[in-house]
């Protein structure tokens, strides 16, 4: 008996890492708004009723995927080169990530929009928040936001076409011209 309740909890953890990748690439996809459980559950080949039994609802297999995407490491700020290159380089591979998402339109669930509002300042506003302190500049905070959405921007007009050159740029020639831009020093 207990071997069959073993395979039932491998199924079960199986069950829930394949919704919860399939909701990441979706919600990365699509966003949060146009991704529906149904969507979830197709991808991940399992019931979408087991959203709820696993995550309690689609807001919060959304935050669970941030959170995983996430980990428990403290990034580094933007200013490092190899962040900067790391978050550029996920926009290219992934498209608009959710962090990037929240930051150009809300999403429908409140919820959902401060998870991944405060996903969004944990690992990219704090950490220069926290340089812009220790280095004593006025208004850190203020400053942290404005470079985020500097390069949120950036990466926003990349993909829109409207920029040749930007459109054609690789992740890695663009972080000494954005650290250039944004600190004076390449």
């Amino acid at each position: 008996m207990s071997v069959g309740r073993a395979g039932r909890r491998r199924d079960a953890a199986r069950s829930r890492d394949l919704l919860l990748q399939a909701a990441s690439e979706l919600f990365t996809e699509r966003g949060y708004d146009r991704t529906t459980t149904r969507d979830i559950g197709q991808r991940a080949g399992v019931d979408p009723a087991l959203i709820a039994r696993y995550f309690g609802s689609k807001t919060e297999l959304y935050l669970a995927a941030l959170h995983a995407e996430r980990g428990d490491a403290v990034p580094a700020d933007l200013f490092d080169p190899d962040r900067l290159l790391d978050v550029l380089e996920r926009i290219d591979r992934r498209g608009a990530v959710p962090l990037v998402q929240v930051a150009v339109q809300p999403l429908s669930d409140p919820a959902a929009q401060q998870g991944a509002r405060a996903a969004l300042h944990a690992r990219l506003v704090e950490p220069l928040c926290e340089r812009f302190t220790r280095e004593g500049l006025d208004r850190p905070r203020l400053r942290a936001e404005i470079v985020v959405a500097a390069v949120i921007g950036v990466l926003l007009g990349q993909r829109s076409g409207a920029f040749d050159e930007l459109g054609d740029a690789q992740p890695g020639d663009l972080v000494p011209l954005l650290r250039d831009a944004l600190t004076g020093q390449s």
